[in-house]
């Protein structure tokens, strides 16, 4: 069943005997442009991007397809306790799905922080000739001790504050969204995660954003995608700016992925007039 192209679809997203919630803006997907995938962070889901979706399809002049994983936002809820490896089979397991029931040609998959992390390691996982580049906002690729003790407070404010009630307001099922992100994070045999080694793997340009005062990484986690990618890589770092880049200074983030589309889309006619 082909998909419901609005920011209200009345069609559903089924997934393997999920459903998944999405919303679609811009330009629909079968158009001369690319189609943006935008993959939301650990707590986030399709309505926590706010109005970037629909700034980014007017900017950019693409169609962008935003979901919530299972677990977040509207979509079915998911079992717990989540496997550590959870960014791995939803790169691998799930994705190549959700990206078969949009039906576009070429893709761009934009992530944030667990989502930027979930895209590239499709990339390097998945031989998908659809993605064409990837953007990756504040990407984890490895544990550090000061995203750590950023999580480990979350799960004091959780349990102390009025944050269950908050997220209530966007998940269907607040406690399994959070507790199938802090309870992966902050188990003990998670400090060793490192999947840098995926990044040898991309071979589509990539652009890597993150803010300078990130509370959840260092900039250590975009600079070793510079270091390790044999393919293009432009690097935007924020000043004044923590982990939400896209809701902290949405113009610098606006500015530089359309750019960066605009490189690419010069880059690929390039390589058409030459082949």
């Amino acid at each position: 069943m082909a998909l419901d192209w609005s920011a209200d679809p009345k069609t559903p997203l089924t997934v393997d005997g999920v459903t998944l919630e999405y919303a679609c803006f811009g330009r629909e997907p079968g158009d001369a442009a690319p189609t943006i995938v935008l993959l939301h962070e650990g707590l986030g889901s399709a309505a926590l991007w706010r109005d970037f979706p629909a700034r980014l399809a007017d900017r950019a002049g693409c169609g962008v397809f935003v979901y919530s994983r299972q677990g977040y936002g509207q979509s079915d809820p998911t079992e717990l306790p989540k496997p550590l490896d959870f960014m791995t089979r939803e790169a691998v397991d799930v994705l190549p799905h959700v990206l078969d029931a949009i039906g576009a040609e070429r893709f761009i998959l934009f992530g944030h922080s667990d989502g930027a992390t979930i895209a590239a390691l499709h990339a390097g996982n998945v031989q998908d000739h659809r993605i064409r580049a990837m953007i990756l906002m504040a990407p984890h690729f490895f544990t550090e001790d000061m995203g750590l003790a950023e999580i480990a407070k979350a799960r004091t404010a959780f349990a102390d504050t009025d944050m269950r009630a908050k997220m209530a307001k966007y998940h269907r099922d607040p406690e399994g969204a959070f507790r199938g992100w802090n309870d992966v994070w902050l188990h003990p045999d998670f400090k060793a995660w490192n999947v840098a080694d995926t990044i040898d793997y991309i071979r589509v340009p990539v652009l890597a954003i993150q803010g300078r005062d990130d509370q959840y990484g260092s900039l250590a986690q975009i600079e070793v995608i510079d270091e390790r990618s044999y393919a293009p890589v432009e690097m935007l770092v924020i000043d004044h700016c923590r982990h939400a880049p896209h809701l902290e200074q949405p113009e610098a983030v606006l500015a530089g992925v359309s750019g960066f589309i605009d490189h690419l889309e010069e880059f690929e006619a390039a390589r058409v007039e030459t082949a």
